[in-house]
């Protein structure tokens, strides 16, 4: 796998420089890391591809080849794994779909035995590609080489991931499209990051699993070391029908895959939002046991706030005597009708009564996470807000503070400030629940 992540030379197999065509799109993507690593281009039909020799064969290349990518029609591919096999490369990556999810089971079981007969890891067929953020590597035809992060991202579907890396305030250590699973698993990935360093967090689209014990011994090892964020595809009979022409899989019960991925320890989510909502949040903030504070200017987002609280098992601890004593000493808190949880701090707060407010309830023993809620009141000052956040988290760095700044222009800069330190923003109260929702230990 490292020499997969981490190469020191690719060879592409059809290269192209055919506008809107594959062999082009991976052309550009891998030429962008030239400076770095060493760059052969396979086409038997061109001289040059991005003003660069092309080889008939990658046999030709007389230097060793950490990881060669292979675009061209499925008849050849078997053709063109059995070269690289005999190359002894790295590791191949088999972007040419046509395969198991076209109804050619045959031809997809060959190369996989052509790989296993060399010992050469195969990736796909029927995938996007690989990108490392850290190396500027983008081994496929993403559109874009997203920014790096902390989290790793495993999908099945090469256009989910697209859209995907293409979003703000997203970062990657990782980013595989798998495809069909020929060689190369699921699990493998999962196992393979487990030691990586530069992943906190693995978040998985996927549609079915391909060997479903060897996936549960993985998972359980390593979820107890990284958290694994998973949506999984194919939940109604029509889904699953259409998982078996997407990549081949077979999407199999919900429900069971559901018992599988909480037994593995494992979080399985409802949607692409909350995938990485809850995998935002466990990259950037530590885990905490269940007791949440909840803090806004706003009441009715307080009480929609306490709902979905309530809809997830999350406790919402009573304001201490202590606590309270402490809120009354300060002569900001006069003003307040109620001292609870949620804590009101009403439409006029500005930044001393947030602090004096966030300050009260991370002292408070059983409560051991925040969400802080601010609105744009005409005298709010998000900005101070946000700041006062950070130097409070600071304060009591165990206890995880998600926000919850709304509005448009208002809380722009206080969004980035918030967001470059580490503390998670959402748009929406229910998002900032179910993020703080997977931090809690159960």
């Amino acid at each position: 796998m490292k020499r997969i992540f981490n190469p020191k030379s690719i060879a592409l197999i059809g290269a192209s420089e055919e506008p809107g065509t594959v062999g082009f799109g991976l052309a550009k993507n891998i030429f962008l890391g030239k400076d770095s690593r060493k760059i052969y281009f396979v086409n038997p039909k061109r001289e040059e591809v991005l003003g660069i020799k092309c080889f008939d064969t990658i046999s030709e290349i007389k230097e060793k080849i950490d990881l060669a990518i292979i675009a061209v029609p499925m008849p050849i591919v078997k053709n063109i794994v059995l070269e690289c096999g005999e190359k002894k490369v790295g590791g191949m990556v088999v972007v040419s779909a046509g395969f198991k999810e076209s109804g050619n089971i045959k031809e997809e079981e060959e190369i996989k035995e052509i790989a296993r007969k060399y010992k050469v890891p195969l990736i796909g067929p029927n995938c996007l590609g690989i990108i490392n953020p850290s190396i500027n590597l983008n081994a496929s035809f993403a559109p874009i080489t997203p920014k790096k992060g902390s989290i790793a991202f495993l999908s099945q579907s090469g256009a989910l991931l697209d859209s995907v890396i293409d979003q703000d305030g997203l970062g990657f250590s990782k980013v595989v499209s798998y495809g069909n699973e020929a060689d190369l698993d699921l699990a493998d990935f999962i196992e393979y990051l487990k030691t990586d360093e530069e992943t906190k967090v693995i978040s998985i689209y996927f549609e079915g699993v391909k060997d479903g014990r060897k996936f549960m011994r993985i998972a359980s090892e390593v979820s107890k070391i990284k958290p694994i964020v998973a949506i999984k595809s194919g939940r109604s009979d029509k889904g699953k029908e259409a998982v078996g022409t997407h990549t081949g899989a077979l999407a199999g019960d919900y429900d069971v895959y559901g018992a599988a991925m909480k037994q593995s320890g494992a979080i399985l989510v409802d949607t692409l939002e909350e995938l990485f909502d809850t995998s935002l949040a466990l990259s950037s903030l530590p885990k905490c046991e269940n007791g949440i504070g909840i803090i806004t200017n706003g009441g009715g987002l307080g009480v929609l706030t306490v709902d979905y609280c309530s809809e997830l098992g999350i406790g919402l601890p009573s304001l201490s005597k202590t606590t309270i004593s402490y809120l009354e000493k300060g002569e900001t808190m006069k003003k307040l009708i109620t001292k609870n949880n949620p804590l009101d701090l009403l439409g006029d707060a500005l930044v001393d009564r947030y602090a004096a407010g966030i300050e009260s309830m991370l002292r408070q023993k059983d409560i051991n996470g925040l969400i802080v809620i601010s609105t744009p009141q005409l005298m709010t000052e998000h900005e101070k807000n946000a700041k006062i956040i950070v130097e409070l988290r600071d304060k009591y760095p165990l206890k995880p503070i998600v926000c919850c700044f709304l509005g448009g222009q208002s809380v722009i800069n206080a969004v980035k400030y918030l967001e470059s330190k580490g503390i998670p923003n959402y748009t929406d109260v229910k998002r900032a629940v179910k993020s703080i929702n997977g931090l809690i230990k159960r």
